[in-house]
């Protein structure tokens, strides 16, 4: 119970959750449920650059667009179910500034932490056991050398 003083069976429903989830979009679409693509894809609902205009973002972006309200509402319902307040201590200049830094990476490494970690780790990706490992080595320096 130390480790999980609130319970655990909160982390399994989550656990199954996602997998559940990205799972089912996989076998829907065959694409991978990361959300670095997301951008991309809702571009597509209104530029006329042609990089936005490739047929794999218009094909994905309704699919991510409700990806992407899942995971707010998501974040509602816990909100609401727990009344938990979600606020942070972080200077609004530094969550910019990783957030820049985050988006770069995921872009630099052909995806995010949910495309590598969860999708591309369970289907064995090559490129995936290389860049979860540097995600997380990369965040535990971060936390440990920022005050």
């Amino acid at each position: 119970m130390a480790l999980f003083p609130r319970g655990w069976e909160h982390y399994l429903a989550g656990g199954v959750l996602i997998g559940s989830g990205v799972s089912l979009i996989y076998l829907a679409t065959g694409a991978v449920a990361g959300t670095s693509s997301f951008f991309s894809a809702e571009w597509s609902w209104v530029s006329g650059l042609p990089f936005f205009r490739q047929a794999r973002w218009r094909q994905e972006r309704v699919w991510r667009l409700v990806y992407a309200a899942g995971l707010i509402a998501g974040a509602g319902l816990w909100r609401w179910r727990t009344g938990v307040a979600l606020t942070t201590a972080v200077a609004p200049w530094r969550l910019l500034v990783g957030g820049l830094l985050a988006g770069f990476g995921t872009r630099l490494s052909g995806g995010c932490t949910a495309g590598h970690g969860i999708c591309g780790l369970a289907s064995l990706k090559r490129e995936s056991f290389v860049a979860v490992p540097v995600f997380l080595l990369t965040a535990i320096l971060v936390a440990h050398l920022l005050p």
